[in-house]
């Protein structure tokens, strides 16, 4: 095999597989990126047996073929290369990596071995929009649970219809919920559970770029087709939580905040909480909330917040960085807390957000 490819349009690409490959695993072949060259150009795989990337990339091709390489080891050399052309091929001694003087020769792995990649195939495919699946994506993520031992909840719940579009994502003790108005003309909704790193990567993948993205459901596999380049999952099999009896509906106390000054106080006051639970306390009197914490190793910290509040005394506490996520993700100037009592499940969310409707639930905590 022998092919020609600009520096730059390699790099981008292979940037795109780094999170897909596994630095450790026992199956050697799972660290390298499938490079196979035809006249049309090149085409680069990677997969970790659950996620799979497939893209492609512009390539004069001398000499048709396929080869294996370590996928972040090419990433690292073709980035310190000098932007200039990048001549990729093979010989009897391994493949050769050559740009402007720079030349190496890098130890490969069997095409054979390689796992074979699912081709995007099913009879269930939407068309989604690019920018409500970013916004869905960035304010759902880091509910994910990557510990818990039931698998499906080391994923997010999504939920395509004939006029919205659902992500949500849960570890027990908060849920993120968006959703997105859009018709999609759709006749059988599509439910499906989508792992934490396919989540992460598809992520990355629609950050840059602009048109829709298209998605299928196969039998096994999960196809998101974004601008040519084509994200693999393997399906969670199993139940989600029943999310929507967790959402409270009798929280008839509404405070609304200035998102950066509660930002500004919780990080603060956080930082003499309990290192172990993080937790800060909220106090609601007249027209203040006051954020507190205390640890019988760091001491106690205090911040005052005027507010319109005009109901009861009373208090409940947040785990901090819960509180943060959500305000780190959040667009709009104002937010808003709905509460029920000190032990009921409080509901953060944005005040007048435009283009979806975005739902968080916090469990309190008990100090």
């Amino acid at each position: 095999m022998e092919l020609v490819v600009r520096k730059n349009d390699l790099l981008r690409e292979l940037q795109l597989f780094q999170g897909i490959v596994e630095r450790k695993n026992t199956i050697p072949i799972l660290a390298n990126v499938l490079i196979e060259a035809t006249d049309g150009g090149a085409t680069l795989f990677a997969t970790d047996l659950e996620v799979a990337l497939r893209s492609r990339c512009e390539a004069a091709v001398d000499q048709p073929g396929s080869l294996t390489l370590p996928a972040k080891k090419l990433y690292e050399i073709v980035k310190a290369l000098p932007d200039t052309d990048v001549q990729i091929g093979t010989d009897g001694n391994g493949v050769k990596v050559v740009a402007d003087r720079f030349e190496s020769r890098m130890q490969t792995l069997p095409r054979e071995d390689f796992p074979t990649v699912p081709d995007a195939s099913g009879d269930r495919s939407v068309t989604l929009p690019r920018e409500a699946l970013r916004q869905m994506i960035s304010k759902t993520h880091f509910a994910i649970t990557g510990e818990d031992t039931r698998f499906f909840l080391n994923g997010a719940k999504f939920v395509v219809t004939a006029n919205s579009i659902t992500l949500v994502a849960t570890d027990g003790h908060r849920l993120a919920l968006v959703e997105v108005k859009h018709k999609v003309g759709l006749k059988q909704e599509i439910g499906v559970i989508l792992p934490k790193k396919t989540l992460l990567e598809l992520g990355r993948l629609v950050t840059d770029g602009d048109g829709d993205i298209t998605f299928i459901q196969g039998e096994n596999h999960l196809y998101f087709d974004v601008g040519g380049r084509v994200l693999i999952s393997r399906m969670i099999d199993g139940q989600f939580p029943a999310y929507e009896r967790v959402i409270p509906k009798g929280n008839d106390k509404h405070i609304e905040f200035e998102r950066e000054r509660l930002t500004s106080a919780v990080r603060r006051v956080a930082l003499l909480s309990n290192e172990r639970s993080r937790a800060v306390k909220f106090e609601m009197a007249k027209n203040r909330v006051d954020v507190t914490s205390s640890s019988s190793e760091f001491g106690e910290a205090r911040e005052q917040i005027v507010v319109d509040y005009s109901g009861p005394a009373m208090a409940i506490s947040f785990n901090a960085q819960y509180v943060l996520d959500f305000l780190a993700v959040v667009e709009t100037d104002l937010v808003s807390l709905s509460l029920k009592d000190e032990v009921s499940q409080a509901v953060m969310q944005p005040v007048s957000a435009s283009g979806y409707d975005y739902t968080y639930v916090l469990m309190p905590m008990r100090i």
